[in-house]
This record gives structure tokens, C-alpha cells and sequence, in this order.
């Protein structure tokens, strides 16, 4: 071996050592720097909630309330809602760009203020559609939550990404929850991470709010949706033998029922969304069933729909067709008076929505409670 060969050898096993070195260093900045970001403690805000047992996401309800228990929920929802409001308004006031998306404007565009996570991207040039498009593609959603882009035109104007357009700011928005859960620390530094990666192809200064207040708002959320996630049902028991499945289905498709794909019935309220669904409450195999459960959503259906209404006049065309009983889950008997009472109290529960700005069926409740 030569002098050169031996001389090349050392000097490439010292940049080796350095490249090694620097990646160590490089590794244990990120890892400080992930600690420093978990390690902020605070207070739980649903600490200080009820600690009562509250039903699971999605959990059906009997069509029937006790009024204290109607009493008590109000004075606790409109305690949430304030602590909602406030909540989602600081986060905004935090993440808002320079020129802010005008209220009015904004609950028609994808990224909404109350329900999402905002984080403004300040650009130092216009961007085109179509590179904004492209880039964030591959930045759908992040455990579940949709994750949503708008831009600024250059005439002030704001609107949801568009070919064609181009852009002097932009504005991306995480939903903060959802029936399942609330976005988490792991999502939302996921969200922020993948962020920064399309801000730097852009050369753009994404405003990140801090991760304590989103949690924060995160679970204020959640526990709204939790709190207004009530679906009631209403059944028909056949009074004599039961009922032919096949034969069933076809009269119940003769009465206005969609069979979705997945085998489930739904009525449809004319504008391309759902009324109520029914059940047959047996699986396919199945030749007969002696009851028909209908199901309203109640927090996705807009009030002037009358979903319960309209819920209830076809459980009690259907029980007179097949000299069936509309009962509720225990067999009891639905009187008029009982059914006028639960009209009221949904009455009373979308006037609680409408108050916390997310009204039943709005396209805020929509994501929400999907």
C-alpha cells in the first residue's frame, strides 16, 4: 500500500466519524425537542366536568327523557358551550392570518374557524393553484380527522383551493374532533410536521399554534359532540306472526326507503341526504322478523326536516299496514302524549345546538357527527 493510498484512507475514515457524529447530534436535538413538546402539563378541562357515567359516541337513547335529567343536561351543555366558545375562539384569534377570513365567508369554505385547527401559511410569493393542489395531496387526514386547505386570491377573497386561481396566503385547517375522539398530541404533531414539509417547498412561514390550547380546544369539542350525540329509536312489534323479510323489503322500498349498498334502509329527505333508517333487526339469512326499528340521528338532521315527525307518521303507517304496535325498546306501548313530549325535548336540544353555533344538520354537525 502506498503513502497516498494509506493517507486517502485515514482521511476517509475521519469524514465517516464526522458524518457519524453529526447524525448522533442531529438525533438527539429532535429528540429534546419532541420531550420539550410532550413534557407541558395542564389542566384537563373535563376534569371539572360531571362525573357522572356519560353514554358512549353514537349510543342509541330511548325516545324517552326524565325532565330533571333534561334539566340537568341543558345547565351543563350551556356551561360547555361558553367554555366551547370561548375555547374555540381563542384558538383562531391565535392561528388567524394577517387578513382574516371574514365569518360569512368562511362557514361555506372547507376550513372552518369553530371546528378545525387553523394554521395560516404566510407566502413570500403567489402561488398557483395547481402547485398548491399538488403539494398537498398526500395531506388528506390524520387519525380520522380531514385535513382541509383554503387560499387568499389576490382580489382579498377566500376560497377552497381551485385550478386556475392563484394565491398570496393560504390557510390549513385539522378538524379537532369527531364522534370517535379528539385529535391527539401524536395527530396533531403529525399534522405540524407534515405541514412544515410542504411550507418549506413553498418557502412559506406556517404560524403554528401552540399544541397545550389545541388539546385544549380538541377536548372542549369533543365533549360538545358527546354531550349532542343522541340517536332515538322507535319500533313496530307485529301483534300476530311475523313478517316475511323478502316481502317486507319490497313493500318497504314501494314506501320510499333507499337500500344503501352495506343492506341498509334509509329514508331520504329529497336533497340527497337521510330522514331516519330502519332496521330489520335480523341478519340476511334470516326468512322472518316480528319487529321494525326505525332510527333517527338526531344531531345530522336539520331541524325543519321534522325527522322525528316524519319518523313517526311512517312507524304509524307501518304498524297499521302489519297490524304491528309502535312500542318503544321494552315493548311498552308510544302514546301520543309520550311521543308529543319527546317532539318537545328535540325541539329543546336543537335549540341548544343552534345557540353553540353548530346547528343540526349544518355542514359544522355534518363533520362533526360523522
Amino acid at each position: 500500500m502506498t503513502d497516498l493510498q494509506a493517507s486517502l484512507f485515514v482521511i476517509g475514515g475521519v469524514i465517516v466519524v464526522g458524518v457519524i457524529a453529526y447524525n448522533k447530534w442531529q438525533e438527539h436535538k429532535a429528540k429534546k425537542s419532541v420531550e420539550r413538546a410532550f413534557s407541558y402539563s395542564h389542566d384537563d378541562v373535563l376534569m371539572g366536568a360531571s362525573s357522572a357515567p356519560q353514554p358512549a359516541a353514537g349510543e342509541r337513547q330511548e325516545p324517552h327523557f326524565a325532565q330533571h335529567d333534561v334539566d340537568a343536561a341543558e345547565r351543563e351543555l350551556n356551561d360547555q358551550d361558553m367554555s366551547l366558545e370561548a375555547s374555540g375562539d381563542a384558538a383562531f384569534e391565535e392561528a388567524a392570518p394577517v387578513e382574516s377570513l371574514n365569518l360569512a365567508e368562511e362557514k361555506e369554505l372547507p376550513v372552518d374557524y369553530l371546528i378545525d385547527c387553523t394554521i395560516p401559511l404566510t407566502l413570500t410569493a403567489q402561488l398557483r393553484g395547481e402547485k398548491v393542489l399538488a403539494a398537498t395531496q398526500s395531506l388528506r387526514s390524520v387519525g380520522g380527522k380531514p385535513i382541509h386547505f383554503v387560499g387568499q386570491r389576490v382580489d382579498g377573497g377566500w376560497e377552497a383551493i381551485t385550478h386556475g386561481s392563484v394565491y398570496k396566503s393560504l390557510t390549513a385547517g385539522v378538524q379537532l374532533a369527531n364522534r370517535n375522539n379528539a385529535l391527539n398530541e401524536l395527530e396533531y404533531s403529525e399534522f405540524v410536521m407534515r405541514l412544515r414539509q410542504i411550507a418549506d417547498d413553498f418557502d412559506a412561514d406556517p404560524d403554528v399554534p401552540d399544541m397545550t390550547e389545541v388539546m385544549v380546544t380538541a377536548r372542549s369539542l369533543h365533549h360538545f359532540v358527546a354531550e349532542h350525540d343522541a340517536k332515538l329509536g322507535i319500533n313496530v312489534q307485529s301483534k300476530g306472526a311475523p313478517w316475511s323479510v323478502s316481502t317486507l323489503l319490497s313493500a318497504l322500498e314501494r314506501q320510499g326507503f333507499d337500500v344503501r349498498p352495506e343492506g341498509r334502509l334509509v329514508m331520504p329527505d329529497g336533497e340527497g341526504g337521510v330522514l331516519f333508517s330502519l332496521s330489520t333487526n335480523v341478519t340476511l339469512a334470516e326468512e322472518t322478523t316480528n319487529r321494525l326499528t326505525l332510527l333517527l340521528d338526531v344531531p345530522v338532521v336539520l331541524p325543519a326536516r321534522d325527522g322525528f315527525g316524519a319518523m313517526v307518521a311512517c312507524a304509524r303507517s307501518l304498524a297499521a299496514r302489519l297490524d304491528g304496535a309502535v312500542v318503544d325498546d321494552s315493548g311498552q306501548p308510544l302514546s301520543d302524549e309520550s311521543l308529543t313530549e319527546i317532539a318537545g325535548q328535540i325541539d329543546a336540544f336543537y335549540a341548544d345546538m343552534e345557540t353553540s353555533d353548530i346547528p343540526a344538520g349544518s355542514t359544522r354537525a355534518l363533520r362533526l357527527f360523522n
